[in-house]
Formats: C-alpha cells, sequence, structure tokens
C-alpha cells in the first residue's frame, strides 16, 4: 500500500507559494526540518521520523538515504542508548527487514542515521532502532571501528559548528551481489555520507568500502558530493541555488575538518 501511494507523494513534496517560498507536503510535511534542501531522490517508501527521515528501498530492505539535521544541542545531549532493535511498523512484511535476517549473518545492524545522534530525545532514539534505518556492515573494523568514528567526528564538528545536515546511505556497485535472511536484505559494497554546514557554506563527503578499515585512514576517503551523486544517482543539496551547488559539490575537502 505504501509504494503505490509513493509516486502522488513525491510528486507534491515541495510547492511553490507566491513570494513565501517553498512549503513542503506529503509524506515529509511532519519533518520539513530534515527536508528543508531539498529531497535527495524520488525512489522508495518515504518515512518521516522524528529524528530523521528517509526513503526506504524494498528491494534491497535498506535505505535510499537518511537525512538528519543535527544541531549542537541534539549533539551534545547525554540520553542512554536504548539498543531495542525492532522491524519497521510502518513497513508491510515482505517489503522489511526482520531481525532473523540479521541473526547469524555474520553483519552488524549497522545504523545510518547514528543513535548517537538522538540522545536528545527517547522517541528519536527509540525510533533510529528500527531496522529501515540498518544496512548489513561489518562489524570489526567499519561498524565498530572507522564508521563510528566518522559518526562521532561528526557530533563534534555540529558542536564546533553549531548545526549540520547530514546525509547517509548504502551503496551497490555493480548491483545486489549478496544478501542476509529471508527477506534478502542487501548487502553493500560501500556507504557513503555527506555533511554540510550551512552557516560556512562547506561541506565533505566520504565513500568507505563495507570492510575493516583503519581509522587513520579515514582522509583517504574523502570524495566530492557529486561523487556520492554519481554512484548513488541522488541529488544532494537541491534547493540550494544551482552556483552554489556547483562550487560546493564539486571541492573536494582538503582533509578532514577540524
Amino acid at each position: 500500500m505504501i509504494r503505490k501511494l509513493v509516486a502522488r507523494y513525491f510528486v507534491s513534496v515541495v510547492l511553490l507559494v507566491g513570494a513565501t517560498g517553498f512549503v513542503y507536503a506529503g509524506p515529509f510535511d511532519g519533518c520539513r526540518e530534515y527536508v528543508k534542501l531539498g529531497v535527495p531522490g524520488n525512489d522508495g517508501d518515504p518515512l518521516c521520523r522524528k529524528g530523521y527521515a528517509l526513503a526506504h528501498n524494498p528491494e534491497t530492505k535498506t535505505a535510499f538515504w537518511v537525512v538528519e539535521h543535527l544541531t549542537r544541542e541534539k549533539a551534545s545531549a547525554v540520553r542512554a542508548r536504548s539498543n531495542d532493535f525492532h522491524p519497521d511498523p510502518d513497513l508491510e512484511e515482505g517489503d522489511r527487514a526482520e531481525l532473523a535476517d540479521y541473526t547469524k549473518s555474520g553483519f552488524d545492524r549497522g545504523h545510518m542515521a547514528p543513535a548517537g545522534d538522538m540522545r536528545w530525545d527517547e522517541q528519536a532514539m527509540s525510533e533510529s532502532f528500527y531496522l529501515s534505518n540498518m544496512s548489513p556492515q561489518v562489524g570489526v573494523g567499519m561498524n565498530r571501528g572507522i564508521w563510528k568514528d566518522l559518526e562521532e567526528k561528526v557530533r563534534e564538528w555540529a558542536i564546533q559548528r553549531g548545526e549540520l545536515y547530514i546525509y547517509t546511505g548504502p551503496i551497490y556497485e555493480g548491483g545486489i551481489a549478496k544478501t542476509i535472511g529471508k527477506n534478502k536484505v542487501a548487502v553493500p559494497t560501500h556507504f557513503y555520507k555527506v555533511v554540510y554546514d550551512p552557516a560556512h557554506v562547506e561541506a565533505i563527503a566520504f565513500i568507505m568500502p563495507n570492510k575493516k578499515l583503519r581509522t587513520q585512514d579515514m582522509a583517504t576517503y574523502i570524495v566530492t558530493i557529486r561523487d556520492v551523486e554519481t554512484k548513488t544517482k541522488l541529488n544532494f543539496l537541491s534547493r540550494l541555488k544551482k552556483h552554489i551547488q556547483d562550487v560546493i559539490e564539486t571541492v573536494r575537502a582538503e582533509g578532514l575538518w577540524e
């Protein structure tokens, strides 16, 4: 039922209303904060959560993209992690990942919008553990290594800079090569993360292979936003003026933000 409504909803995601600017409608009406800079793509089941928004791919059982708006206040919160992993109640069985799919799979349930970013609210924390916000991720050296360290670094940047828009998701280079579980949850070959600082009009982006990596090599995985767009067929920051996009999306950060 959800997928039957997707095309109709996405057509009306953004409506231009006179001199007042853009007003968001459709499935993301309840989380305009996250789609303020545009919806990255028109495919998937749109899901609006308290701490993030995403488009879910019923073929891969993972997200096309997940977007957060992380502020200094959110990143500074100290609520305990809930660890209540559960299937997404807004997705139909057969179109979603189940806990059993990950059991003994050899892969972690890797957050796209991290639980560590949701310490500011109990509901946001709980919803971050929906399996629609997960992708099969190598554990040691990735989910429990460089990726976790990148997430912590992004929170540090949010505290230092005041606010960030963060886009995260899987990449299936060459198509789906491996799945796990009865529901055939697709295992990504890579993961991307795009971080945009609206105050400084700066961005930094990463593409990392889904394997054990060394945290000290993090800077070697910095790419441009256009690199991510090419691999994912998504369009980030589409609400920005084109000449601004052309600058920030084609510049590769020289190193990790200080």
